[in-house]
């Protein structure tokens, strides 16, 4: 009895203190998930509580309960306790029954969207095939040059921000990475296998991309875009599907997104939409492992209400799930019909987004503004391109692009010609006759001449013959990166008097090479051996036309992608008889950019200003193109650069 009781007090003394603690560990869980559930997604996190806080937390709690003094603990906050960030969002957008459907278009549109609520987006864009990058692609193959998918400048022109090399994966990267990997022997001599180890990489890459910032404020992201290149059920794309189906439970329910873009046709012998296509690629998705969170149908005119109940019938998701994007005039109305179909409020419930109950003031306001813009444009501007890829139109994708933004904000709609370098020549006159004299009938009714980058030599001719008729007739004329080159070349020919000036790329042993190739060029390799990038350009004074349309900037910097540039050598020569070079590189020794004086717009540059060129901030230099073409230049320049529906009306001429 005596040891009982001696006993028993301390028990109990036991007890109560495990119950204090207790109820203190209760209060704190429910102060820490109130605190976390405030966060910025709105959504409760995976590690509730900071460790090391919980446990000075316990130590303050037991140092209390033995009577001794307590250590100072900072009074519990979220941003004490909770040492996670916000959680990032993924958006994967698939697309099935055939390529080319518009994902990269929805995508952007979906990043609009969400950009217009406040979020900061990011994107990338997969490609299934080996190939490193897109250095190496023939231009009919793939986009005007770009090292990166197409669709990268879509979500750069849409979203205003600036994509890394490494937001463009394609199998050939993923491997090359794996194999180092295995070279180095960090897989300790295992086998190495497309699951684990390719889908691993995969979703390494994902998530290491995602957090770079891609907007000069330096904020990181918190939503990413994934685009998903091919066609559910392509071999090529497989490792990547499978990468996903692990991803989605890698980060989470609330934290992914399936976007499935398919298309409903709608043939003339029935002029019914027909679902079954949709209703086979959803299958085939969800067989895989992917279950689509929302179908986007891509159709030539809108689908009905009875087709999106179908459609929700047999792929398993709500009818506010389906969406119609069926065909508009520009790609400029997408994110204004995805928002008006309920899409923005779909996502903030779908991924647990925590926004303010009053949307910002501007939202989709500018966009409207630019969709009402081209809805009731009018006046026409008739440019010319002259190149050598003319038989598919996105083999200058960007250049189209660009001269559609600057047109759009002169409210003036574009009428762009594509003519083949080769009909121009003196051969075709006797070879083809009709398509020769065809070719120049189109070049003269032009309003402007554009003459954009490439390589090799086919059509070089043509295109120094069709900048020799732009400089005689006084046509505004913009040569970008080869046509700057060509620009070049036919001025030592026909002003100069050196009829043998050429480029060392067409004519090694030429008397007079004007154009040279750069030291870091290696011909025996083609992959990764050019001027890539972003580069600095200084400008010699602020009298050129380009100084001012770039508003009086010392410097700018734009993209470069080049093997050949113009003979520092010669420049003396050229600029005596009136072809300035006005901007060159940091060290004086490369030409970026050249005008000729006493004409209208003639301009070359070694650049590609089209690459940075958006809806809302047009490239200077094909704002110059576009606005000298309309008789509007001086004015514009007079103004201060300044545009509005008065100064560019038909009224308002440069002789003003």
């Amino acid at each position: 009895m005596v040891l009982l009781s001696k006993f028993i007090p301390k028990v109990y003394k036991l007890i109560k203190a495990k119950t204090m603690i207790v109820n203190n560990v209760l209060r704190f869980c429910t102060y820490t998930c109130f605190g976390i559930h405030n966060a910025r997604t709105g959504i409760l996190v995976n590690n509730m509580f900071n460790f090391q806080g919980v446990g000075s937390y316990f130590k303050f709690l037991m140092d209390q309960d033995q009577g001794n003094a307590p250590r100072p603990v900072t009074q519990w906050s979220y941003s004490n306790y909770c040492a996670c960030e916000p959680e990032m969002k993924y958006i994967l957008v698939t697309g099935g029954v055939i390529s080319g459907i518009g994902k990269g278009v929805i995508a952007s549109s979906i990043g609009t969207l969400l950009k217009s609520c406040g979020f900061h987006v990011t994107a990338i864009k997969i490609d299934p095939y080996i190939n490193i990058d897109a250095g190496t692609f023939s231009p009919y193959e793939h986009d005007d040059g770009g090292e990166v998918d197409l669709d990268l400048g879509n979500y750069e022109r849409f979203l205003n921000i600036t994509l890394h090399k490494e937001n463009n994966i394609t199998t050939g990267k993923i491997y090359e990475h794996v194999i180092k990997k295995e070279r180095k022997g960090d897989y300790l001599g295992k086998t190495v296998q497309v699951v684990p180890h390719i889908t691993d990489a995969i979703q390494e890459w994902v998530e290491r991309v995602a957090q770079v910032t891609v907007t000069p404020d330096g904020q990181r992201p918190e939503v990413c875009i994934v685009e998903l290149g091919g066609t559910i059920g392509d071999i090529e794309g497989m490792p990547f599907v499978e990468a996903f189906r692990q991803f989605q439970f890698r980060v989470r329910r609330e934290n992914f997104c399936c976007v499935h873009v398919s298309l409903v046709p709608q043939p003339k012998a029935t002029g019914e939409h027909k679902t079954k296509p949709t209703q086979a690629s959803v299958r085939e998705l969800r067989g895989l492992g992917l279950s689509p969170d929302l179908i986007a149908c891509r159709s030539e005119n809108p689908i009905t209400d009875g087709v999106k109940e179908k459609i929700s019938n047999f792929c398993h998701v709500r009818p506010i799930q389906v969406i119609c994007i069926h065909d508009v005039p520009t790609i400029y109305h997408v994110p204004l019909l995805m928002h008006n179909q309920g899409l923005t409020e779909l996502f903030i419930e779908r991924l647990q987004l925590n926004l303010p109950e009053k949307r910002p003031q501007q939202f989709l306001s500018k966009w409207q503004d630019l969709v009402d813009r081209v809805d009731h444009l009018v006046k026409e501007v008739t440019i010319t391109l002259v190149g050598k890829y003319t038989q598919l139109e996105d083999s200058y994708a960007s250049v189209n692009k660009a001269l559609h933004h600057a047109s759009l904000t002169c409210n003036y709609k574009l009428n762009l010609n594509y003519i083949e370098a080769t009909d121009l020549e003196a051969r075709m006159q006797e070879e083809n006759p009709v398509r020769f004299h065809e070719a120049w009938q189109q070049l003269c009714k032009s309003d402007g001449l554009l003459v954009p980058g490439g390589f090799g030599i086919r059509g070089i001719e043509g295109k120094i013959t069709a900048i020799e008729w732009a400089r005689r007739n006084k046509k505004p004329y913009l040569g970008v990166c080869l046509g700057f080159q060509c620009a070049v070349i036919e001025f030592a020919r026909n002003v100069l008097g050196w009829k043998d000036a050429n480029s060392t790329e067409v004519n090694p042993d030429t008397p007079y090479p004007v154009v040279i190739d750069m030291p870091e060029y290696n011909p025996g390799h083609m992959g990764g051996t050019m001027r890539l990038g972003k580069r600095k350009t200084v400008f010699q004074n602020g009298d050129g036309v380009l100084s001012k349309l770039y508003k009086g900037q010392q410097y700018i910097e734009e993209r470069h992608r080049h093997r050949y540039e113009v003979n520092p050598a010669f420049v003396p020569d050229l600029e005596t008889l009136g072809m300035k070079f006005l901007g060159q590189d940091v060290n004086g020794e490369r030409m970026e950019i050249m005008e000729l004086q006493g004409h209208p717009y003639f301009v070359g540059v070694q650049f590609h200003p089209e690459y940075i060129s958006s809806p809302l901030q047009p490239s200077p230099p094909y704002l110059g193109l576009i606005l000298a073409s309309c008789d509007k230049l001086s004015y514009y320049l007079s103004k201060g650069c300044k545009l509005s529906p008065r100064q560019i009306s038909d009224d308002v001429s440069s002789d003003e």
